[in-house]
């Protein structure tokens, strides 16, 4: 099963571990991919358990539509979706949800995706292939405010404005349908480069994340994970940027607290509401033998929590 993926998954042992499988469990891979995960859980369950995979990237439900085993479900579908995909699916609750987020290495590989400023490419950025505007297109009519909010938001790039300013002044002189182009744009407005990092690198992210509505996404599948989870089940999240790992670090955190109530309110300790979660351990970062083997795990971060047995 190994051979089923091209790719170097990160924190493939702990993520799997933290999930805690139950051999007759069910449990769903949130992020297909190229199936890493996915191989290993399903080497962990018996015949009576069952693996939901998710993916809204049409080369990666490829490889999984590949995959003969009665115990496994292929759905192209991304995350954002997962409680109709249960429901279709007649699944009410699972044991385990893993959400690997970011972009995989085969996105980033291969040049006609867009998503690499390591190409010269068409200037795409779509996971999911099949629908949804370019980024050719969307950077072909945006507004010059809202891009720059875009850039500034979701790229933490200080000088949005400037980038905004100049992409839309080359889109007047010829459109910007490469990621080459688009390089050449930004790196001209970007006057301080950060070490070992392409100036436009949180241009490109940022165009990304908005374009595949990434947090968006990530905002409205959290509640519906724990609303899925069975008493004990594990929710595990691998993020790769800080704008992800904050929205998942305080999604846990307020989930395990749970209702606040007013201070000083005259109610006994055990009458305290508990949150639905309990989190699981500190967060866990890729060490040194997996950053010598795969250097993009670097900016991966994993959170943990467990459903707890509330209403």
């Amino acid at each position: 099963m190994s051979e089923r993926f091209t790719h170097t998954t990160v924190l493939l042992n702990e993520a799997v571990s933290a999930l805690a499988i139950k051999p007759n469990g069910i449990y769903v891979d949130g992020t297909f991919g190229r199936g890493g995960h996915s191989a290993r859980i399903l080497a962990q369950l018996n015949a009576e358990g069952r693996l939901i995979a998710l993916d809204k990237d049409p080369a990666a439900v490829a490889v999984g539509q590949t995959w003969q085993d009665p115990r496994f479900t292929m759905v192209h579908r991304g995350f954002t979706h997962l409680a109709s995909v249960l429901q279709d699916l007649g699944v009410v609750y699972v044991d385990g949800i893993l959400l690997d987020l970011g972009v995989s290495s085969p996105q980033l590989d291969e040049a006609a995706r867009g998503f690499s400023f390591r190409f010269d490419a068409p200037l795409d950025m779509r996971m999911d292939v099949s629908r949804g505007m370019t980024a050719a297109q969307w950077l072909a009519t945006v507004d010059e405010t809202l891009l720059a909010q875009v850039v500034r938001d979701y790229g933490e790039e200080r000088f949005a404005k400037q980038v905004a300013r100049a992409i839309v002044a080359a889109r007047m002189v010829t459109p910007i349908a490469t990621t080459r182009q688009l390089v050449e744009v930004v790196s001209k407005a970007v006057h301080t480069r950060e070490a070992g990092q392409n100036p436009a690198t949180r241009t490109f992210q940022a165009i990304r994340i908005y374009l595949n509505q990434e947090l968006d996404e990530l905002n409205n599948v959290l509640p519906a994970c724990v609303n899925s989870l069975a008493v004990e089940g594990r929710l595990v999240v691998i993020s790769f940027h800080s704008l992800e790992d904050r929205i998942v670090k305080h999604f846990m955190r307020d989930a395990a607290e749970g209702d606040k109530l007013p201070r000083n309110l005259p109610i006994r300790s055990h009458e305290v509401p508990q949150g639905k979660l309990s989190l699981i351990g500190k967060a866990v970062r890729a060490g040194e033998a997996e950053l010598s083997l795969n250097p993009r795990a670097r900016s991966a971060t994993m959170r943990v929590a467990e459903r707890r047995d509330v209403a």
